[in-house]
């Protein structure tokens, strides 16, 4: 393996624009080519960020070629993985990892029977404001954490994305579609997840495309679309998980974090940055930017919000462990114990009863300011 690992990306949609923008932040990533089924696709991102554009297959075979990113859409992550992983190379992977825990575990055996590594997203756990959060909770600044509540709610994608159409169909929904961001949050600051509950429902059998050439056709719905979730944790705390795509509006904070010393107020794990503040028991407020850290810096401009993107850190972290060994953060334990809590919740909106989270992880190390300043380039 050459010292300098040579990157190319499979799916050139709208996300492989937020990896090739902000790969050049990283220490040790050099994306060389890209390759999509639609060509014209790949040849369009390879026209813009200098690269070489490849058909999947020849991407594959390329001798240049180390470690593969699979940015495809959710139901093909575990087909296109797979080849990636027959072929020899690396993978990198955006979430979820697979749709099943069959094929996550068919995956984790071919990984290990060609001594190759998976890594998979959500990085944004390694933001800023979350580092800043777990450093308030190693600190024991809370104390014991003894409970939560996370909330992710809105009216769904059909009102801003031309081809919704995957996220409501078996595979999609708001559980596997940003379950992870939570959970992979969850196992950063408290650890795995020992069992779940679930209760399950659809608002609509159909809803409407609200932009693009398809605005106004009706696309059928086949997933559960609002999802009240338990989570308990190995630690014993249980902690409330809501995904919907049937609320207009409402006031709930993003995640809370109660402990035996006070509470813990978190943005939006959907990002890297933002404020973490402290209530204690005595009353006594404390504000936490994450700002300190060099991951909650703000080095994006989001439709005119200013906002910490850095994206493509999972990565980053994963090629440091290609090449000089150890772990990584973004591993395939905790994407693995991802899907198996993910899909255990739907498991139980199905059949009303407790489901044990069958696979182990465990919680990543903590990402501190020097580590995380050594990635940048």
């Amino acid at each position: 393996m050459a010292d300098e690992l040579g990157i190319g990306i499979i799916g050139c949609g709208t996300i492989s624009k937020t990896y090739l923008d902000l790969a050049p932040n990283f220490a040790g990533l050099e994306i060389r080519a890209c390759a999509d089924l639609n060509r014209q696709a790949a040849e369009t991102r390879a026209r813009e960020y200098g690269l070489r554009a490849e058909t999947v297959h020849d991407l594959l075979l390329a001798d240049d070629i180390d470690l593969i990113v699979n940015l495809t859409v959710p139901d093909a992550h575990y087909m296109v993985s797979h080849e990636i992983l027959v072929h020899g190379k690396h993978v990198y992977s955006e979430k979820p990892l697979a749709l099943s825990l069959r094929d996550g575990k068919a995956l984790s055996d071919l990984a290990r029977k060609k001594k190759r590594l998976i890594g998979c997203a959500p990085d944004t756990f390694l933001g800023g404001a979350h580092q800043t959060a777990r450093d308030v909770i190693d600190r024991g600044l809370v104390g014991d954490i003894v409970g939560g509540t996370c909330h992710v709610m809105s009216h769904g994608m059909e009102d801003w994305h031309p081809n919704p159409d995957f996220f409501f169909k078996q595979g999609g929904g708001p559980i596997l579609d940003l379950g992870p961001y939570y959970i992979a949050s969850l196992l950063n600051l408290i650890g795995p997840v020992k069992r779940v509950a679930g209760l399950s429902s659809s608002a609509s059998r159909t809803r409407t495309i609200g932009c693009g050439a398809r605005k106004g056709e009706r696309i059928s719905v086949e997933t559960p679309t609002t999802i009240h979730a338990l989570l308990e944790f190995q630690n014993g705390a249980p902690v409330t998980l809501t995904a919907s795509w049937d609320v207009w509006a409402h006031g709930h904070a993003p995640m809370e974090l109660y402990g035996t010393k006070g509470s813990l107020f978190l943005p939006d794990p959907n990002f890297f940055g933002g404020e973490v503040i402290l209530t204690s028991a005595s009353g006594e407020t404390r504000r936490f930017d994450g700002a300190a850290h060099p991951f909650g810096v703000e080095n994006v401009d989001d439709n005119g919000v200013k906002r910490a993107n850095y994206r493509a850190v999972g990565l980053a972290d994963m090629v440091r462990a290609v090449q000089s060994g150890g772990g990584y953060r973004c591993s395939l334990d905790r994407a693995l114990h991802a899907v198996d809590v993910m899909v255990s919740i739907l498991k139980s909106g199905e059949t009303g009863g407790f489901v044990d989270v069958e696979l182990p992880a465990t919680r990543p190390e903590a990402l501190g300011a020097a580590e995380a300043a050594e990635l940048l380039r």
